[in-house]
């Protein structure tokens, strides 16, 4: 019997040491060991889900201590308050901001604190019934509750707003089939606006020229020496690569205008027809060296093409011999 007696002590004996050690490493973890610690309440308005004794409490993502305690409100059953342990060290002030965050992969709930204005004094040296902090309205949802409220939001938006929706559809539908009817007209209008914005493909220029003269009245005799043919005078509007009909803009979007400035091409076609009749001593612009005789002065007075026939045109010339 003493033999059965002492095994049975010697296990009491196991079994308390081990729940003493059980006991030690908890209040270490939970009540703050050997730190020196301070309790604050905090009221939370609305549910915590998941949150619990034992769960941490952050001070700018750093853990500062865990959750004590969770109480009901008798008078208020909307609020929960929430006792913690922190570290006495922790700058916890009167307007620090309270919330809980949803931590790793399983989203553990913890008690997140943050800022305060350094100017008001710590809250762990007031006294106990004046260490309470309040969290921000619906800190305590977790994600999907949040998503949950923003769909009802949404759905009484549109349930609210269910006839205006309908008439913008409706709108819209009959704006469509316009644009549908009328979809050449609109092709065009967008086509001007990218010609006017600069966009769009380049008009197509179709050149011009003058074709020089090829035949002529019996010619007994060509006069000696040199005779050049300096580029013509003309007025202002008529020193242009443009052909003079309106301007002129040919069908399909082609541009008409001369290889270069009208002066330029009148004085190649002079040039180029004297050849022709066999005067081949005739410059349009004479070297240094070369030594002139004569000038022949044109001057371009008119030049526009008929628009009944862009093939012909109306030209007036005004020419005199200088030597």
């Amino acid at each position: 019997m003493e033999v059965h007696a002492r095994y049975t002590l010697i296990g009491l004996f196991a079994l308390a040491v081990i729940g003493a050690v059980f006991m030690f490493v908890y209040w270490i973890e939970a009540g703050g060991g050997l730190t020196d610690r301070t309790t604050y309440r905090i009221r939370f308005a609305d549910p915590v889900a998941g949150l619990s004794k034992g769960s941490a409490v952050l001070f700018n993502g750093v853990r500062i201590g865990e959750v004590t305690h969770l109480a009901l409100d008798d008078k208020r059953p909307s609020d929960v308050e929430v006792e913690v342990a922190v570290d006495r060290s922790a700058p916890v002030r009167s307007d620090t901001n309270v919330g809980v965050e949803f931590q790793g992969l399983a989203g553990a709930p913890t008690v997140a604190l943050a800022g305060g204005s350094p100017n008001l004094p710590l809250l762990a040296d007031a006294a106990r019934e004046k260490r309470v902090l309040t969290a921000e309205k619906n800190s305590g949802q977790t994600m999907t509750q949040a998503a949950r409220s923003v769909l009802r939001n949404i759905d009484t938006v549109v349930t609210q707003n269910a006839e205006p929706l309908r008439n913008a559809i409706a709108s819209i539908d009959k704006f469509t089939a316009a644009l549908a009817r009328n979809s050449d007209k609109v092709d065009g209008i967008i086509a001007g606006l990218d010609r006017l914005t600069g966009g769009g493909s380049k008009p197509v220029a179709r050149i011009y020229e003058l074709a020089p003269a090829t035949k002529f009245a019996p010619i007994a005799a060509f006069p000696s020496g040199v005779m050049q043919i300096p580029e013509p005078s003309a007025l202002a509007r008529l020193e242009s690569d443009r052909l003079q009909l309106g301007g002129m803009a040919t069908k399909s979007g082609e541009l008409a205008q001369w290889p270069d400035l009208l002066t330029r091409v009148v004085q190649s076609a002079l040039l180029r027809s004297f050849e022709n009749a066999g005067y081949k001593r005739v410059l349009g612009r004479a070297p240094e060296a070369a030594k002139v005789d004569y000038q022949l002065l044109v001057d371009i007075r008119r030049f526009e093409l008929l628009s009944q026939a862009p093939s012909k045109a109306a030209v007036e010339l005004g020419a005199r011999i200088m030597k």
